[in-house]
């Protein structure tokens, strides 16, 4: 049983994208010795990974990230104003010894792709940024329902 729930978290049931965790409680079985073997026990435990995920209401789960922008005063609108595009919730502001601002942000990782160009960019390549992991966040249903149409996952599930 634990090999068929072990293969079948590989292949999640929203976009085939694998389950890091779950918990099962066998609550009762029986074994024949002509009809069991390992494979049926496998299988019985796909099928019921599959129905039970299903009724559980999966979502998918996106890595968001801990920014930092040291950037001059006059760019601080251009860039807070990038982060909200970039879905990002901008978390506090400081500011440095040398004057310049430091935002602090929460963005989604997918969000970030190209974004130490746009920074350039908007600041004339006068601000810095770094970036690490904080956290995993479910993602908005509108957003789980194009990545599984793109990628033809249960659509219906979300």
């Amino acid at each position: 049983m634990q090999k068929g729930f072990e293969s079948a978290m590989k292949n999640g049931v929203l976009g085939g994208f694998p389950m890091d965790s779950l918990k099962v409680e066998l609550l009762d079985g029986s074994f024949h010795p002509v009809d069991s073997d390992q494979l049926s026990f496998e299988i019985a435990a796909i099928q019921a990974y599959r129905n039970a995920c299903a009724q559980a209401k999966p979502v998918l789960m996106e890595p968001i990230m801990k920014l930092e922008v040291v950037t001059p005063e006059e760019n601080m609108g251009d860039v807070i104003g990038d982060l909200n595009k970039r879905r990002g919730q901008v978390e506090g502001m400081d500011t440095s010894r040398s004057g310049a601002r430091i935002v602090k942000a929460m963005v989604p990782l997918g969000e970030m792709f190209g974004y130490v160009t746009a920074l350039r960019t908007i600041t004339s390549g006068r601000a810095t940024s770094s970036m690490t992991y904080d956290h995993h966040a479910p993602v908005s249903s509108s957003i789980a329902k194009a990545v599984l149409e793109e990628c033809r996952g249960r659509v219906d599930l979300v």
